[in-house]
């Protein structure tokens, strides 16, 4: 699944040839998503100037004149920059062609994406309104991820993944960002120091704009705009590695299930 820094790369490559144009054409081919497109989505959308395009956690954001377009990349989306009319694949669901010519196509062969239309304040929209903190904002320190788990007896590793204390890490950089910072991912979040807090918001920064800069990480269906893959995946340190050794120590790298996901450590690392 896409996460922050593979939404982010999307949003930056598609912002150069999107910001401050105007929407000529929409073409919805299917509508059947994880929430049905809105019936009327075509005829809302012509006309309209898309004056920014921002991310909220792994949502982006296209604030139009009269409106806001959400779209989430669900499990295996994508947003791809057409500068010449090709004729669209069976998983090609959605086009938007601007007044430069430029079409923007949203392909997802699994259908857990999301295009969505909101009116008002789009961060008050029921998917955004309990969002918690943006990791790489600079509110985001060691004290208040501190503070908001003092009473949390739930593990580490499942703070970092739930989107109601901190967006968008997903599990690929929660793993690689407890590595960076020496935490088992089953250290109860409650037990951990101000210190250690400081360590994994500095590890969790570093990761997070390292994937940016290396395009994401493509392991099954992300590509960025123009098709290409991202490189994070072979930077990796613990991700997938299990059985293989610690690229510090040269421990064997453990892996374990929490809340129904893997989880990749070193033992000697990370106690």
């Amino acid at each position: 699944m896409p996460e922050l820094p593979e939404v982010e790369v999307t949003r930056q490559g598609i912002k150069p040839y999107l910001l401050n144009q105007h929407i000529v054409h929409a073409i919805v081919r299917n509508p059947r998503l994880r929430w049905p497109i809105q019936s009327n989505l075509e005829e809302v959308l012509v006309g309209q100037k898309i004056t920014a395009i921002v991310r909220r956690a792994k949502y982006l954001l296209f604030i139009c004149s009269k409106g806001t377009l959400i779209v989430h990349l669900g499990m295996s989306g994508s947003l791809r920059l057409l500068f010449v009319r090709v004729s669209p694949q069976k998983h090609d669901h959605f086009d938007l062609e601007l007044a430069n010519g430029v079409i923007l196509r949203f392909r997802d062969p699994r259908r857990f994406g999301a295009i969505l239309w909101s009116t008002g304040d789009v961060m008050q929209h029921p998917l955004l309104a309990q969002l918690g903190e943006e990791p790489l904002c600079p509110s985001f320190d060691g004290k208040s991820l501190y503070e908001m788990t003092r009473d949390r007896i739930s593990s580490i590793k499942e703070v970092l993944m739930n989107n109601r204390i901190v967006v968008g890490i997903g599990n690929i950089y929660a793993n690689e960002a407890l590595f960076r910072a020496g935490l088992h991912p089953r250290t109860m979040a409650g037990k951990i120091g101000l210190s250690q807090y400081e360590k994994l918001v500095c590890s969790i920064k570093i990761i997070l704009n390292g994937a940016i800069e290396a395009g994401g990480s493509s392991l099954r269906d992300f590509v960025k705009c123009d098709g290409s893959p991202g490189y994070f995946q072979l930077q990796y340190w613990v991700y997938g590695r299990a059985n293989q050794p610690c690229r510090i120590c040269g421990s064997m790298i453990k892996q374990i299930k929490q809340g129904q996901r893997s989880s990749f450590y070193c033992p000697e690392c990370q106690k």
